[in-house]
Order: C-alpha cells, then structure tokens, then sequence
C-alpha cells in the first residue's frame, strides 16, 4: 500500500495525455544534450521513469529521447544515477523498434550489465540472449585481480539460463563452473579496505582483520554468505552472489539440465553402492568441473549448516541464517538428485538438523524444504518420514496459521510437491481443517492457491466433511481472532481487527460447554463426523463485523465452485445423495455476515441443480427429505433461490422418464406440498419482519405443479383451477403491489401460458415432459422436426379458443 502522497504522484503521472508527455519528453532531450548533466537531468528523468511505469500500458516517447537515452546510457563518464534512470525507462519502454542498443558499445561491466538488462527485456527477438550471454562469458573469463568488477554480471547470467537455458555451449558452461568453483571456496578470508581518501586518510591506516562469524568470533573455515565484517572485498561480494545463483545453475548444468552430463555421472547407482560411495574421500582425485562444483557446494552447505548453529548478535544475522538454511537444504537436495553419492552423506546432517529445528518456532520455515528432501529421498535412503510430516501438517498451522508468509509458502509446498506424497497423500487430506486455518486467516492471498490445492484435498471419505467445513470458514476466521486474543501475549502479536477491542462474546468463548463445538471448529484433523454449529454462530455474531470475517466470507463462493467442480469427479451416488442433503440442511444454518448468506445461497442452489443433473433419481430417492425441506421452508425470500431450485428439480426430474420407481403417489405428495406453499406465499402480505415472495418462486412453483398434473392427469382439474385464481390474482387492482408490475405481469403470462397447454393434456406432457430423444438439440435447431412443430400447432388451436377463456 502507498502513502497518499505516493498515491497522489501515481494518479497524476497516469493522467497525463500524449500531449503533455511530447513536451516533456522535449525538455527532457533539451537537458541529455547539455555538456554538464547535473541535478536538473537526474530530477527530470526520475519524473520519465514514474509516468512510463505507472500505466499497464507502454507509454510511446518521441524517437530523439529514445535515442539520448540511449547515448547517455553508452558515455564513458556518466555519472552512475543517470545511467541507472536511462536503463530504467528504456527497459520500461521494451520491447520497443526504437531501442538500437549493442553489447559493443559498453566500456566497463556496469554498463554492460544495464545495457544486458536491456537487451534481455527485448524479449529474444533477434537473439538477444545468446548475444548477451557472450559477452557477459567474455569478461568473466578475465582473471585479473584489478580488473574490472564482475558483481554486476552474476545477475546477467542468472536471467540468460531463465530466459534460454540452451544459450551457452559445453566449453562455456565448464568455465562458469569452475569460476563459481574458485568463488565460493577461495574467497578472501580477511576484511576488506575501507574506502581511501579524505583529509584524515594515511598512509598508516590499519591493516584490516580477519572476518567474523554470526557471534563475533574470529572464523576458522572458509568465506560464506554468512561471514560477517566491516567491509568486503571483491571476491567476497561474487562468493555472495554465487551461492544466490547455485541452485538455478546446478539444475541447468546438471544432468538433467540442457547441459551435457559428466562422464561420471552416478544417477544409476542404488542401495549398498551409495554406502560405499559416501565413505570414499574425493579430496584425493581430480574431479571434472561440473562434479567439482557439486563437491564445493556441498561443503559450502555443510559449513552453512554449522554456521547456522551460533547464536547471532544481531537480528538481522538470524534472520539471515533461516533464509541461508532454507537455500542450504534446497541445493542438498538438487545435489542429492544429481548424484545419489551424496545422500548418505547429507542424511545425518539434516537428521540433525530436524531435531534441532523442530521445537523452535521461529525456524519453522527450514522445515518445509526438509519436508520436501524427505519426500524426495526418504524412500532411497530407508528413512521413515511420517514424523516429519505428522510435525509439518499437524502443530505448524494450528499455532502459525496466522503468519501470511508460512501461509503463502506452507500451500506453495503442498501444490508443489504432491507428486512425491504418494502413498502418503492421505496425510494431507486428513489434514485439510488445519489447512483451511490458514486459508481463513488469509483468504484474500491464499484463494487462488486454495482453489488449485482443492482437487488435491477433496476425498470421497472426507467429502460431506469438507463441504461443512468450507461453510463455516468465516467462523472459523472469528474462532481463530478470538484464540488469538485468549493467548499469552508474545512478543510479535499478530494482527487482528482493532475495532473490537474487547469482544464481549471472548468470555463466552471459554465457557466449557461451548469448549465441545469449539474444539471440533479449531480440529487439526478430519474427524469424520459433523457437527451443527448453530449455537456457536450466535456466540461468534458479534464477531461477524470484523474485517478479516467479511474477507473471509467473500472467498468462500469461489472455493465452493473449485470444491464442487472436484468433488463430482469421485462421487458415487450415496455421496451425491449425501451432499444434496447437506446443502438442503446448510442452507438454512449458516454464520450470518453481511451478504454472506445471499452469495452462499445462489452457488449452492446452482449446485444443487448439478447434482440433480448428475444423478436424476436422487429426487425419487430423497422424496421424504425434500418433502420435509418444502414444509419447514419458514423464509422463502431469505432463500428464494434454493427454493426455486428445488421446485424446479421437482418438476423436472420427477418422473418415470428418469426413474421407473416413481409412483403417482409420489407425484400427489409432491403436489399437495408444493399447492401448500403456493397458497402460503400468495397470501401472505408482506410486511416489516416477512419479506415479499420474489415472483421467480411463484412462477417456477406454478409450472411444477402443472407439470406434475401432466404426469398424473388426476390433477389437472385442480391445477387449472388454481392457474385461473393465480391469473385473477395477478389481473386484480392493487396486485402489484407486493410482487411489483413486471413481477406481476410475468405470473399472469405464466398462469395464462399453462392454462392454455392443459387444454390439450397429451400435448401438455409433450411439451412439459418431453423424452429423451426430443431434447436433443436437433429438435430446438431443425424447424421441421416435432418439438417447433407442436408448438406451432398447440399455438394456433389455443389462439382460435381465445375467445373463451375467462377474464
């Protein structure tokens, strides 16, 4: 989020029209041709960048800017700012035709890299990349100690294997290997020289010292990223950046990477030979550069590993030894894939190193990558690893659900990595309630991510458990505000919604016969049974005003789609029948939050219409259920659109046609309730506390029930006579009242349309409860066949009875 004063810059510089851009870029152009470019340029061109990168859209700049940019950036002596500005708006610009920039022109390796940045945002089209990657290959392989600086080339090179992996050739790839080789393991062990110069600078200054470790102490082993001191040297600042980018550089030259194998390469060496393999010492032979490189890096990890175990001074240094492990692990792993010898060596460490981490809470993001290794390689390496995962999937979410950026990772861990879970992927889907704590205290990061996990989570065992819980996630947003606010305070408290200071529903939380519900609301995993949660929606209530709530609450119609889309992949048809029961019940016991219940409402009831289509029969066999929901329907406005679905579904599958158990008694059951509810919101009036009826429910429950009549033709004396009040109804003064004109006038079409089909009673179950065959599309898009044809005839006998149908 930006200040306003930021927000302000922001709105001006996407206001401002072609016009007004051309003279600026004019006076721009005006300040690049000036001999002294001085404070005037730099403040101009700061403004360029920020109208050209505020828009989504490329902004077009005039040929002559373009071009000083462009030569400013190329000057032997510009000052280092403008040629960062220059960089920065051209590559906003690419790719662009007017960007003429060559590699050739550079002078030093810092304009080279700007210049590459460039290039490289161009987007390969005239082989940009590979051009790039030559030149940058070209300067590394100078070796002179006082040359020019290479740090800003490593960066270069990390963007070149991610835009076109297959750029560099053998001979190339073998020598950016061994020069990460040489700077990773013989980096300079003493400090670097302050800057010289000044009035107080001598000739005497005082030699620099050894560099230090995370506590202070003196270090004994090589340079790494975690070494500490005053000031660095040039090939201490490229080991830095070569561990940054060994990862992505061993996955490109390994093995399985675009480059060429080694020679040696032990990716098929399994079981007893790892053993022997992993005691054998390789300090004794020479090793070809890629596998060299392997070696030092495994060393370069281990000595990370150890460095990780003393205690810093300084809190960014602790930070610094997480994020060092994390990457640590992470390279193990890539070396351990590459080249099985090191698994055996890397098993203890990392044992080690889980015990070590496991209870600290602090450390719980390093476990998520020796999650990941034990997944990879616990089955190679005879290694049980249901305790790591019982660790991972059952106490982190329960007690960090609240961190967003363990969320984030913790669900990018599990969509990454559900091909190694295998026969373990019932750990994550038993674990489901405690991965939803954290999808409801960050539903707006995490939905896109949910809804990709979700045909992961969803198990027909643990279906009808799930669909609850998605339901009741806004409650479990202010269950997990309200355990937050019970907890001892710690020294980094979460944030929660400030405006409830005090809720008075927090001593309610703890009152031990709540503790019941609550404890099954906040379950680390699937219990396999449901319970309602009714009375603890009255206690959460005042919570529902909660901004984190209402969040919440806006995510779960989009989850619901993801959910439903999932599960009709595994449903049998006692599931099915299941789930429709559970969205009859749910739609009438939901946590009430503004708005919630509406959003909720119209995607269940369109779900409800996809079950029903998936599985016609259900409504036979659920007849008593739906029966008991159409007589305990107490707010038909509140829940119109699942009444309406329901009534429709009625109509629709109701009938020999889909199920040959259905009886004529069936049929007059389903009518007498369905004619109750219709008398119940005609002639109720609607006041303060009973909404109106919409008219959509009146005019699906009129054509049920004549469809039902056309199926058991008992009924339709009955239904015409009803059909005739309705159409009455609506024609009488002062009708429109509760339903409104154009409610109004669609009863009375659709009264008068259902009349004019009964009629004719076998044309009436034609068109009412046509086969099959006769809803194929041929029969909507081929006028002559007999569904446009009836039609057309019924048309034609109803118009000439016209004259004599009452009113």
């Amino acid at each position: 989020m930006f200040t306003a004063g930021a927000e302000s810059l922001l709105q001006q510089a996407r206001e401002i029209q072609a016009e007004e851009l051309r003279k600026f870029c004019s006076r721009v152009s005006k300040l690049l041709r000036e001999e002294d470019l001085g404070p005037d340029a730099i403040d101009c061109l700061r403004r360029l960048f920020l109208i050209v990168s505020a828009t989504k859209y490329n902004r077009r700049l005039d040929k002559t800017c373009v071009d000083l940019l462009q030569a400013t950036l190329c000057l032997p002596a510009c000052p280092e700012p403008l040629q960062v500005l220059c960089a920065a708006i051209l590559r906003e610009m690419s790719p662009s035709d007017s960007v003429t920039l060559s590699c050739d022109h550079t002078h030093n390796t810092r304009q080279l890299s700007l210049v590459a940045s460039i290039l490289l945002a161009q987007g390969d089209r005239r082989e940009e990349v590979r051009t790039v990657a030559q030149h940058v290959l070209r300067a590394l392989e100078s070796r002179q100690p006082e040359g020019p600086s290479l740090r800003h080339l490593l960066p270069v090179m990390s963007k070149v294997m991610g835009l076109s992996p297959g750029a560099l050739q053998e001979d190339q790839t073998t020598l950016l290997s061994k020069r990460l080789t040489d700077w990773l393991r013989y980096a300079s062990v003493q400090q670097g020289l302050p800057h010289s110069g000044g009035f107080f600078s001598t000739s005497r200054a005082r030699q620099p010292g050894p560099i230090t470790e995370v506590d202070g102490a003196v270090a004994t082993d090589f340079f790494t990223v975690l070494s500490t001191g005053h000031h660095f040297t040039e090939d201490q600042w490229l080991n830095v950046q070569a561990f940054s980018m060994l990862r992505a550089w061993l996955l490109h030259s390994g093995p399985e990477g675009p480059g060429a194998p080694d020679a040696d390469d032990k990716s098929e060496l399994e079981g007893s030979t790892l053993s022997v393999i992993s005691a054998t010492s390789t300090t004794g032979r020479l090793l070809p550069p890629r596998e060299r490189l392997r070696e030092v890096a495994f060393e370069y990890c281990q000595r990370l590993i150890e460095q990780s175990t003393r205690r810093a001074l300084r809190k960014g240094d602790s930070d610094l030894q997480k994020a060092c492990l994390v990457e640590a692990v992470l390279v193990l792993d890539v070396l351990c894939r590459q080249d099985p010898s090191f698994l055996y060596r890397t098993l203890s460490c990392l044992k080690a190193l889980h015990g070590r981490l496991s209870g600290d809470p602090a450390c719980v993001r390093v476990l998520l990558p020796l999650a990941r290794f034990f997944l990879t390689h616990g089955e190679a390496a005879a290694v049980d690893s249901e305790a790591v995962y019982q660790h991972l999937f059952t106490r982190v979410p329960a007690e960090l659900f609240h961190s967003p950026m363990l969320a984030f990772e913790f669900v990018q861990f599990c969509r990454d990595n559900l091909h190694l879970f295998g026969g373990n992927l019932s750990i994550l889907t038993l674990s489901f309630p405690n991965l939803f704590k954290f999808l409801a205290w960050n539903s707006p990061a995490l939905t896109a991510e949910f809804v990709a996990l979700l045909p992961a989570l969803v198990d027909a065992s643990t279906a009808v458990e799930m669909l609850h819980a998605l339901l009741d996630l806004p409650c479990l947003t202010a269950a997990l505000d309200l355990q937050l606010r019970s907890w001892p305070a710690a020294s980094e408290r979460p944030l929660w919604d400030t405006s409830l200071r005090n809720p008075s529903c927090l001593e309610a939380f703890r009152d031990p016969q709540l503790q019941g519900l609550v404890q099954h609301l906040l379950r680390s995993k699937a219990s396999g049974t449901t319970q309602r949660l009714a009375p603890l929606h009255q206690l959460l209530q005042p919570m529902a005003s909660c901004a984190r709530v209402a969040q919440c609450a806006e995510a779960v119609p989009t989850l619901l789609h993801a959910f439903f889309s999932a599960v009709t992949q595994v449903a049998s048809g006692a599931l099915t029948n299941q789930l429709v029961l559970l969205l009859l019940e749910r739609s009438d016991s939901l946590y009430r939050v503004p708005q919630f219940e509406a959003r909720v409402h119209r995607v269940l009831s369109a779900q409800f219409l996809a079950l029903c289509k998936l599985k016609p029969s259900l409504v036979v066999e659920l007849a008593r259920d739906l029966l008991e929901f159409l007589g305990s329907v107490n707010d038909v406005h509140g829940r119109a659109s699942m009444v309406t679905s329901v009534v429709w579904a009625i109509g629709e599958y109701l009938s020999v046609t889909y199920d040959r158990r259905c009886t004529v008694e069936q049929i007059n059951k389903f009518f007498e309730a369905l004619e109750a509810l219709l008398f119940e919101v005609t002639q109720s009036r609607p006041s303060a506390a009973l909404p109106q009826c919409p008219p959509q429910v009146v005019t699906v429950l009129m054509t049920t029930l004549t469809k039902l009549a056309s199926r058991s033709q008992d009924l339709i004396p009955r239904v015409s006579l009803l059909l005739s009040k309705m159409r009455t109804l609506a024609q009488s003064p002062g009708a429109s009242s509760p339903h409104g004109e154009e409610g109004t006038e669609a009863i009375r079409t659709r009264a008068t349309e259902l009349l004019n089909l009964l009629k004719m009673p076998s044309v009436a179950q034609f068109v009412l409860t046509p086969s099959p065959e006769v809803c194929s599309p041929r029969y909507h898009r081929d006028v002559n066949t007999a569904l446009p044809l009836a039609l057309r005839t019924v048309s034609r006998l109803v118009e000439k009875e016209a004259g004599l149908l009452p009113g």
